[in-house]
């Protein structure tokens, strides 16, 4: 049974003093209508400055990855739905790259997922594959609404469930369906990030960590953390999403992460009174 989220400004103060990793998507969650505005940026790194980890999670590709992992206030980030987490050793000066596949698999899986692709753009017109295609290692994504005019969300369901009548996983974000081979997906790489980079446990840890999103796929994360908040756009899913977050702001997209990070950096704040 779906419950509607509480507004953000009813989450206990304590609950906010106690966050120290903030987990958050980018599409429509950081970025508002297809931008990622200053407030979004400056509230990551606003975070980044009062010590609390910042760490997207993110349907986005590989070569974006790298770019935000090196370029970005943030201790990594995890790609292509839970495919790989990406860090930038500044010390060493080296990129960290860890995949749920080795090369050889994801290779394999990515023609047969290409296979897959082409029927699907077949058989929904004003579909087309995301323009972010070229920079994936692990996943396809079909474009419904990013660089296309906008299909219904029924469109979207029934390309993923294409996708899973082939036996590949898929997801439906904002813009793109996310389609890959792999029991992985945003939570376990997230776990994993969190065990190796963080030396966290996710289960004991759970009141130190807050997960923000907006979108279908967000649904594993806003299931296994209790500091689940939603921007305000993710009520236009709620039809089908039967997990949504705990709390949700009164801003979309990236003004809602600013408005989060305001509150968050306040609680703390609080903490020092």
């Amino acid at each position: 049974m779906t419950t509607d989220p509480r507004l953000l400004r009813l989450m206990p103060r304590e609950a906010l003093r106690a966050i120290a990793v903030v987990l958050t998507d980018i599409d429509d969650t950081l970025t508002l209508y297809g931008r990622l505005p200053a407030a979004a940026f400056a509230a990551v790194e606003r975070l980044h400055k009062a010590g609390v980890a910042v760490v997207p999670v993110t349907g986005r590709p590989a070569g974006w990855c790298d770019h935000i992992a090196r370029m970005w206030p943030v201790e990594g980030i995890v790609g292509e739905n839970g495919a790989f987490y990406f860090r930038y050793d500044e010390a060493a000066k080296k990129m960290v790259r860890v995949y749920a596949q080795p090369a050889e698999e994801r290779r394999r899986n990515r023609a047969r997922l290409e296979t897959i692709a082409r029927h699907v753009l077949a058989r929904f017109p004003g579909t087309a594959i995301a323009a972010d295609q070229a920079y994936r290692e692990t996943d396809v994504a079909i474009d419904f609404r990013e660089d296309v005019p906008p299909l219904p969300l029924a469109a979207a369901e029934a390309i993923r469930e294409v996708f899973e009548m082939e036996g590949a996983t898929a997801k439906v974000s904002s813009i793109h369906v996310n389609a890959w081979f792999g029991e992985h997906d945003k939570l376990t790489m997230t776990r994993r990030f969190l065990a190796e980079i963080l030396r966290l446990d996710a289960n004991r840890a759970g009141e130190r960590i807050a997960f923000v999103g907006d979108s279908p796929n967000d649904m594993p994360m806003f299931s296994f953390f209790h500091n689940s908040i939603g921007v305000a756009n993710v009520t236009k899913f709620r039809a089908i999403m039967p997990q949504m977050p705990r709390y949700v702001t009164q801003a979309e997209g990236g003004a809602g992460f600013a408005e989060f990070a305001c509150a968050l950096t306040e609680g703390r704040h609080g903490e020092d009174q």
